[in-house]
Parts: C-alpha cells; sequence; structure tokens
C-alpha cells in the first residue's frame, strides 16, 4: 500500500510540519490520507473523543487530513517524568512508568502491536503518512528502535531525509546520517528535504548537487523559512521570538517540566497581544495577564516558582492584576498539593502559592476527558480536555469557575476550576481553554477596558489553523517536486 515516511537528521528539524503539509497536500489532490507516529517523546498531549492521550503534533497533522483525531495515529506517547523517567501511554491509555533504560530494553515488546494496527491503517486509507523522531543515525539505540528504521523496515517504508538548514551544518548533517546507515537502511532512503531555508536558493544549488554526488540520493526541494499561525511540538523554543510590543503584556511562567504549551497558541493569534516565556524573576516585569500553564512534575516545579523568586511576584501581581492557572498552574494557585502515592514526584506534600482556596491531592488514576462547559463569567461554551492525576477539594472562600455538562460526550454536571473574591484569579483543569473564543474574548477585553483600550472581537483559533494549513500546503506543494514526492509514495500525481 502506499506510504512514505519523513526521518531527520536531527529533532525539531521540521518533521512534524512537514508531514501535516504532506496529509493537506494529498488530501486536498483527493487522496484518503491519515498521519501516524509509532512513538512520540512531549509534554503536549490531546484527549480524544473516546478519552484517550496522544501526541499534539499528530493532532494538528490530523487536522491537516481532514480527521478527528485518534490514537492509531500515535500508539506510543512518552512523557517525561524527569530526565530518566518517563510515563508510557500506549494506544492512549496509561501503561506504566518506567527509568529510560527499562523503557528501551522493552521496546520491541510492542513490535507486534504496531504492525498489526499498522496495517489496519494500510487497508484503511489510501496514502499513510509516517513521522520518526530524533534521528534514524542515533546508532546507540539501533538494535531496538521502532520509530525510525526499524518501523519503515517493519512495514517496507520508502524514507525522504530532511536536515535543517537553519542550523547550520545541514550538508555534513545529512551526509553523516548517511554515513551511519546500515546499506539496508540507506536504499530506504529515496530523497532529502532541506528545511528552513532563508536566502537565494541559486546559491544553494552548486552545494544540492556537491551533495547528490556524495550521497547518491536526489534532493527533492528546499522548503524556504516560515512562519504560520500553527502549533508546533517545538513551539516553546520559538515562543520568545514572536511579537513582543502588544498593548496586552502576557507573561507565561515557563515551568521546567511545562507540558501542553499549546494552551497557549490561541492567545498569540491576537493582533494586540504579545506573549512571552518568564524563567528568572529579572524577566517578569509588569505582564497585564501573567499565565502558570500545565506541568508534569507540579509539585518540582512549584518548588522551582519558589526557588526562583517567582512566588512572591506572581502574589503581587495577583492582588490587582490578572493570573490564569491551567492544570498544573491551577494547583500551584491553591493552598497545599499532596501527593501521597508519590504519582509525580516524591516531594510528597508542599504549601501552594495559597491565591485560591483548594488544596490538591494527586491520585493513582488519570483523569483523560473531553469537556464542554458553561462559565461563570462569560456567555457561551466553552471547550477542551482535561489531563491530569490530581483532584481538587474546595475551601471555603473558594467558588467554581465552570460547569462541565459534557464529559466524553456524556452528559454530566461538574464543577471545575475556581475563581477568587475579586474575580482577576482563576484557575482550571480544561487545557486548550483560550481556544473558547467567548472566554478569550472576555479575559482580554476585561484588560483592555483597565488600561482604556478599544475592545475587540476574537476570532475562532480552529478556522485560522484551515487557512493557515492550507498556505502551509501551498508553500510546501510549490517547494517540493511533487512527481517525485508521488513516485516515492506508488500513486498517482492527480
Amino acid at each position: 500500500m502506499a506510504k512514505i515516511m519523513v526521518q531527520g537528521t536531527a529533532s525539531s528539524v521540521g518533521k512534524s510540519i512537514l508531514v501535516a503539509a504532506l496529509c493537506r497536500i494529498f488530501k486536498q489532490d483527493g487522496y484518503k490520507v491519515v498521519p501516524y507516529k509509532s512513538q512520540n517523546m512531549s509534554l503536549n498531549s490531546y484527549i480524544t473523543l473516546d478519552g484517550k492521550e496522544m501526541g499534539r503534533a499528530q493532532v494538528l497533522q490530523a487536522y491537516a487530513a481532514g480527521m478527528e483525531p485518534q490514537v492509531f495515529m500515535n500508539p506510543i506517547l512518552l512523557k517525561p517524568t524527569t530526565d530518566k523517567k518517563c510515563q508510557i501511554i500506549v494506544n492512549g491509555k496509561v501503561w506504566g512508568n518506567s527509568s529510560a533504560m527499562g523503557y528501551h530494553n522493552m521496546k520491541l515488546e510492542f513490535k507486534d502491536m504496531l504492525k498489526k494496527e499498522f496495517d489496519k491503517l494500510e487497508e484503511e486509507f489510501d496514502i499513510v503518512v509516517m513521522e520518526g523522531a530524533g534521528s534514524p543515525a542515533e546508532i546507540n539505540l539501533r538494535d531496538r528502535d521502532i520509530v525510525n528504521m526499524g518501523m519503515a523496515e517493519l512495514v517496507d517504508a520508502p524514507v525522504v531525509l530532511v536536515g535543517d538548514i537553519d542550523k547550520g551544518g545541514v550538508f555534513a548533517s545529512l551526509a553523516g546520517t548517511m554515513l551511519l546507515l546500515k546499506d539496508e537502511e540507506k536504499k530506504r532512503v529515496k530523497g532529502t528535504i532541506i528545511n528552513k531555508f532563508r536566502g537565494d536558493v541559486e546559491i544553494l544549488k552548486p552545494g544540492l548537487s556537491m551533495l547528490e554526488d556524495v550521497i547518491n540520493i536526489p534532493t527533492l526541494g528546499v522548503v524556504p523559512y516560515f512562519r504560520l499561525m500553527l502549533e508546533d511540538e517545538d513551539g516553546a523554543i520559538e515562543f520568545n521570538k514572536k511579537k513582543k510590543d502588544g498593548d496586552i503584556d502576557i507573561a507565561v511562567i515557563k515551568l521546567p517540566h511545562i507540558s501542553n504549551f499549546t494552551d497557549l497558541d490561541a492567545l498569540t493569534i491576537e493582533e494586540d497581544v504579545s506573549v512571552r516565556f518568564v524563567t528568572r524573576k529579572e524577566e517578569f516585569g509588569n505582564p497585564d495577564l501573567v499565565v502558570i500553564p500545565g506541568s508534569k512534575n507540579t509539585l518540582e516545579d512549584l518548588l522551582f516558582v519558589r526557588e526562583s523568586g517567582l512566588e512572591e511576584l506572581i502574589k503581587e501581581h495577583s492582588i490587582e492584576k490578572k493570573t490564569v492557572g491551567i492544570c498544573g498552574g491551577f494547583q500551584i494557585l491553591g493552598e497545599k498539593l499532596k501527593d501521597p502515592y508519590e504519582t509525580e514526584s516524591t516531594v510528597g506534600e508542599v504549601e501552594g502559592l495559597g491565591i485560591l482556596d483548594i488544596e490538591t491531592i494527586f491520585e493513582k488514576e488519570k483523569t483523560m476527558t473531553r469537556v464542554k462547559a458553561t462559565s461563570n463569567v462569560c456567555s457561551g461554551e466553552v471547550y477542551g480536555y482535561e489531563i491530569h492525576m490530581g483532584q481538587c477539594q474546595y475551601g471555603e472562600h473558594s467558588k467554581s469557575m465552570f460547569e462541565i455538562y459534557n464529559e466524553n460526550g456524556k452528559e454530566v454536571k461538574i464543577k471545575d476550576g475556581a475563581i477568587n473574591d475579586k474575580g482577576n484569579v482563576i484557575g482550571t483543569y480544561i487545557h486548550g481553554i483560550f481556544d473558547s473564543v467567548n472566554f478569550r474574548e472576555y479575559i482580554l477585553n476585561e484588560i483592555r477596558k483597565e488600561k482604556g483600550l478599544e475592545e475587540r472581537k476574537s476570532r475562532a483559533y480552529e478556522s485560522l489553523r484551515e487557512e493557515e494549513l492550507d498556505k502551509l500546503a501551498d508553500l510546501v506543494r510549490n517547494a517540493l517536486d511533487m512527481d517525485e514526492i508521488y513516485k516515492i509514495v506508488g500513486v498517482k500525481n492527480k
């Protein structure tokens, strides 16, 4: 069946966004296409309509393919909890926790499952666009690989190799990667793509010819450097490069174990808003809104906030100005956090910032739900998803922020989040809350009124995403030799 695998010379070379582009191109050309990444490592995850967890990169790729995200697009998700440990998600459910070495030794146990699930995709779809992870030249991992050449061999997939010229050394990285592959692996690589190029491609052409002579593989195209309003799995790296001159200044506390920073993407589409990361008290400044995002190790990240000196600044800011905590950030705003089962860390119990009257207890079971809710401060529906181990208990002086009325398609009546008496500090478990246009518009217009600025209407993030995906497809289609891409895939270019 028709398939193509995008591998890279390193992490962050643009594999994920190029897979999204190919998915949209194939969809535009009339094919039923699906993205696939056998194993992803990320703290940015998402909850599907049936309450299962998957990586965010495959979510964007699913939208590019015109599909609702489903876990078969990312059957294994690794969520690091420390430098050497991670939580393992298999087919959308928590499989367990493991050390890095422990998981490395057990990876081959998943091989039969991956092959069986992939075979189903080939039966159902015209084209499968696969994504590797990191680099296939990580020779220390080769014997147990299930995501790069090991996966390509398992399903007999042709490979295109992507290098990032913006990092420098792109010719060396492409040639060096090929050098370290086995002979049978080299035969799988049908072409290379140079990504993130700035400048005149004519100057680059002699290098492309020399590279082809060295590795005996054609260059399929040079993709120019671009900025589109699309979420990126490695978007946290790029965040501080976004515009910084908006009338509304939003400071995001960049926690050491920050997760689901895609929650912030919808804020960046607002023309008068600047979003920046803060890691030190010297960077805090005088923001209009402070956001404390999600975390995969909330207790240790709370200690970071305390030890870095940011705690006092957040408390002082929250006396009068707006603060929003999402998931782990919500828990950090509370009175106390308890982890009796060492679910996230060995810290045990920590005093929170004490800004909201809630207490969090970390449980053994993870909550994973898609939700719809009403808000106590603005009209209209809010929506998103919840992924958390902690459960909150409300104190005498706390009131809920939202009422969830739909959870994974079922009618419910559950309170979520909290808001202080002044209404300027809000916490919630709902990831993607700023995607809800009514809530985003409410928060930002409250700030605009406080600053004497004109109120604005906010735009639906989803409609913008569709437009940006089409722009991405046009850009990549024009940059690549699509006739050759279709030959590699094994279907006709319509």
